[in-house]
């Protein structure tokens, strides 16, 4: 009886991690950014049907300097008011820059389009945005969804220079080989996996998410803060992250 109890209680385990709210943070320590401000992004992708709590937004705190989705705000039958709301709740963080993911338009594209710039949001569609431009420019350049037969990558990258901070956006990170090997952005973010969102053991339907670095250039492969199908996940944690760019004169707070 013990054995079947213990069974029972499995899904509700599952049920419990689908909705915890971890907050991981990277760094990326890159000579261009010796002597200069660092700089802080928010990074959350594959958000679903999921309500974006009020604590995720205090965790986060007043520092940050841009947020990006990463793709996958909502799919099919997700109300209009709760996408709404959740760019709200972002967009109380800092400016909002987004791309398409697989799922996005399953809820209509005018409505996604109408939601983001509702909250002053940008909409990275094959193409390269300037988001600080001191003495030192960083850009972030986001691509549609592979999966809409739309992306130009070589078009997202027209407008940047080498000595650019590039932060590069997509929602599928099977792209990452292709923009590294031609453009080396040094920073790349992606979700859409959901780290194989329910697992056995190492065995799952995609790799677990990580952050990588390697030769000052960095790639974050999310776990994702939502889930699809079912609101259920095992040994692929919900995660959203924090990412710090700074150069080695920077200390922690």
């Amino acid at each position: 009886m013990a054995f079947f109890g213990l069974v029972a209680l499995i899904p509700l385990y599952m049920f419990k991690k689908a909705f915890e709210t971890n907050i991981l943070k990277h760094e990326l320590t890159t000579e261009k950014f010796i002597d200069r401000a660092p700089f802080q992004l928010f990074f959350i992708s594959d958000i679903h049907r999921r309500k974006i709590s009020n604590q995720l937004i205090k965790e986060i705190g007043s520092s940050i300097d841009i947020v990006i989705i990463g793709g996958d705000l909502a799919e099919a039958n997700v109300s209009k008011k709760l996408i709404a709301e959740n760019l709200e709740k972002l967009a109380r963080i800092a400016p909002i820059f987004f791309v398409w993911g697989n799922n996005d338009r399953e809820v209509g594209e005018t409505t996604i389009r109408e939601l983001i710039k509702n909250v002053n949001g940008t909409m990275l569609e094959n193409q390269a945005i300037c988001v600080r431009n001191e003495d030192h420019r960083i850009m972030i350049v986001g691509i549609d969804d592979v999966s809409s037969g739309k992306t130009n990558i070589q078009q997202s990258f027209v407008s940047t220079k080498k000595e650019d901070t590039i932060i590069f956006v997509s929602h599928t990170p099977s792209v990452f080989n292709k923009v590294r090997n031609e453009y080396g952005p040094d920073l790349s973010l992606a979700g859409h996996t959901h780290g194989g969102q329910i697992r056995l053991g190492s065995f799952g339907l995609y790799p677990l998410g990580e952050y990588n670095i390697n030769q000052e250039k960095a790639t974050l492969i999310s776990n994702g803060y939502g889930t699809t199908f079912l609101p259920l996940r095992l040994g692929a944690s919900s995660e959203c992250h924090i990412v710090t760019i700074h150069g080695n004169t920077y200390k922690k707070i």
